[in-house]
């Protein structure tokens, strides 16, 4: 019996959000509306995006000794997530430059600051708390080797999900142990490269199969979701919304979809799932603020 429904390895951010009528070009100044401070970081996102679905989440990353690390503690706190492996201190908290147009599409920028300081040697202490772990979940706002350690800390049994967001070539080893592989067109892209991308979702999918991963999902935003295994292909429909900000939504999808994995769902059950988390938190601000509870979810 695990302690805990998932773990999540990540990074920790504090959302500084602007609207705008519509993005700066080469150059160009737009003016915007007042700033938003919001806490975030696709570590802290996904930690929140579970424990508001009723997983028993915790959190393994670094924040800075200051206001915003403070920020995002408190709202790790008040979602129900445990707090215990967020270490503090070392660098300023990262920051999230993000600035979002009317019809909610947002362009983000990230200064990694203590984020860039979760190591290896982190991983290695928080052991107990990796094994007590059914499914662990990691993004790339952390360094590659600390993924890389991750994986080699994995218990016997449990399973390791990959978002791998900013995209980035990937080792061997930590391929292998996707289970999924979660992408979305730019990421897949970048991993296999663009002249072997293929013409379309089936072609990434497959061709990201070829590569290591148990499983793979790629996401397809309003078009929902594709998830590829030895079983085979299949299209996993999208819920349509309105879209408020899109901010966080892949973010939600996957920690949705890493907690129900868990279940024992199937990977395909699991994306559908998914997807409706991701639609909810569209429909909303914010990124941690969007997201819906199990009942909301169900509400849809």
């Amino acid at each position: 019996m695990y302690d805990y429904d998932l773990l999540v390895v990540g990074s920790a951010n504090a959302d500084l959000v602007i609207g705008v009528e519509r993005r700066p070009g080469a150059g160009e100044t737009v003016l915007g509306s007042d700033l938003a401070v919001h806490p975030g970081g696709k570590g802290a996102n996904q930690a929140v995006a579970a424990a508001r679905l009723g997983a028993r989440t915790a959190l393994l990353a670094r924040v800075g000794d200051d206001d915003h690390g403070r920020l995002l503690l408190d709202s790790q706190r008040a979602a129900g997530v445990d707090t215990a492996g967020v270490l503090a201190g070392g660098a300023p908290t990262g920051v999230a430059l993000i600035t979002v147009d009317p019809s909610g599409d947002n362009s983000i920028v990230v200064s990694p600051g203590a984020n860039g300081r979760l190591t290896p040697a982190d991983v290695r202490a928080a052991t107990g708390l990796v094994h007590a772990s059914e499914v662990v979940s990691a993004q790339l706002e952390i360094p590659l080797e600390t993924v890389v350690e991750v994986v080699r800390t994995l218990a016997p049994g449990s399973r390791f999900v990959l978002n791998p967001s900013p995209p980035r070539e990937l080792p061997r080893e930590v391929l292998d142990a996707c289970d999924p592989l979660i992408v979305n067109e730019h990421e897949a892209k970048v991993i296999l490269g663009t002249s072997e991308a293929g013409e379309g979702p089936e072609d990434w999918a497959r061709r990201l199969l070829a590569e290591g991963p148990r499983s793979v999902v790629v996401t397809l935003g309003a078009e929902g979701a594709l998830v590829a295994s030895a079983q085979g292909v299949a299209r996993v429909p999208s819920v349509r919304v309105d879209a408020v900000d899109t901010t966080g939504a892949g973010d939600a999808f996957t920690a949705a979809l890493a907690w129900r994995l868990g279940t024992g769902a199937t990977l395909a059950e699991a994306a559908a799932y998914a997807a409706r988390v991701g639609a909810a938190a569209v429909t909303k601000a914010g990124a941690q603020e969007s997201y819906p509870t199990a009942r909301e979810v169900e509400a849809l």
